[in-house]
């Protein structure tokens, strides 16, 4: 028999639409679950915002305060899909009172923020599913099943990217991404989150790091009003840029493995250029995000001028069966935010973990305050 389960939306930008077309759409994806979600209520503090999500997608209540949603008894589960300094309050008491939550990577802007959260959830005994979506990505699914099985030998190194444009443009507008006590650690917690998360999934614990950051953009222009997405801004007052744009990272896994991650949000003419390389003693993995489906392998004994073929994933890597019937059929960005919402739901109705959890926000926090740390004293550091 399906049940119904409540669920809310706190924050209605972008990422709160796509939480809310993935809840919609995950029945029709997994109609093996055994709960359905319900849209019960969304916050947003923009005048207007949440009412207007409620009218489209057909949430019951619109409110501006999200204390409201932690109130609503109709609620089980709630998307929090507001700013990074949000995080931390919002996280907190929706676990308090005995929400199961859906958070957006970083969760907070520190290691700290992330533990609050994940203890919280832990002693309230709520589920806790995090926003690191790339990992759902059927090829990396079976990127990380070639590397366990020793399908390219022993992992020597990997380079993992995660380039963007989308605040390369100087009129970009000055807001809460850009600050510190909003945005925390600027391009880290935006993108090098993802990267981290990414190398942990395919190779295991980062043992030790060495970082370098840059600001390219030092200052922009505040915004007239409300902001979403990446607003342009011109002859607003000019503020300072106060978080990082790029990182360049060096790291040491406890496997004894090499690998380096770069990110960087002003790159002209990269529009989410994200990938990995992943070379063991005997082959290579190669994936691009902007090719979802195809997965480059080297295998074989040749070693020297060993040939890469093309994989194209199908039913039976990841979740890909559940979008498509065969190889070589696309999946999209959206897809794997519905792939992150069955497994939220499942972990919700069958008291096991399913997908990245808080544990997964912490170590990957950890990683990135350590990239801070590494950057300003110019030396390794161990993530804490």
């Amino acid at each position: 028999m399906v049940s119904t389960l409540g669920v809310a939306v706190v924050g209605f930008g972008w990422m709160g639409r796509v939480h809310t077309q993935a809840y919609l759409r995950v029945p029709h994806h997994f109609p093996q679950l055994s709960v359905r979600p319900e849209l019960v209520a969304v916050a947003d503090e923009v005048p207007g915002r949440a009412e207007e999500a409620a009218g489209r997608y057909g949430f019951s209540t619109a409110v501006r305060d999200w204390r409201e949603i932690a109130a609503d008894p109709r609620v089980a589960a709630v998307s929090i899909a507001a700013p990074n300094f949000l995080h931390r309050e919002i996280g907190v008491a929706m676990a308090e009172a005995g929400k199961h939550i859906w958070i957006e990577k970083p969760v907070g802007l520190t290691a700290g923020d992330a533990r609050a959260v994940a203890d919280a959830v832990a002693a309230a005994g709520v589920r806790g599913t995090v926003g690191f979506n790339y990992r759902n990505a059927p090829a990396v699914a079976a990127a990380r099943e070639l590397i366990a099985s020793g399908g390219i030998g022993t992992v020597t190194h990997a380079r993992i990217r995660l380039f963007s444009d989308y605040a390369a443009h100087p009129e970009g507008a000055l807001t809460w991404r850009y600050e510190r006590e909003r945005g925390g650690s600027g391009v880290l917690g935006d993108l090098a989150s993802h990267g981290v998360d990414l190398a942990r999934f395919l190779l295991g614990e980062i043992d030790s790091l060495a970082a370098d950051t840059a600001v390219f953009i030092p200052e922009r222009a505040r915004p007239a009003g409300a902001t979403a997405g990446h607003t342009r801004a011109t002859g607003g007052e000019p503020g300072p840029v106060e978080n990082e744009d790029y990182v360049n990272c060096l790291l040491r896994f406890a496997s004894g493995a090499r690998g380096v991650l770069e990110a960087c949000r002003v790159s002209v003419g990269e529009q989410n250029n994200y990938g990995f390389e992943v070379h063991g003693t005997e082959g290579a993995v190669f994936w691009d995000f902007r090719r979802m489906g195809e997965l480059g392998v080297s295998l074989g004994t040749s070693y020297q001028d060993q040939p890469v073929s093309i994989r194209h994933v199908g039913p039976g890597d990841g979740e890909f069966a559940a979008f498509q019937p065969g190889a070589a059929n696309s999946m999209s960005y959206d897809d794997l935010k519905v792939v992150e919402a069955y497994q939220f739901l499942r972990s919700v109705t069958e008291g096991i973990p399913y997908g990245a959890g808080l544990d997964d926000a912490v170590r990957s926090a950890s990683a990135l305050d350590a990239m801070a740390r590494s950057a300003e004293q110019g030396t390794w550091v161990s993530p804490a």
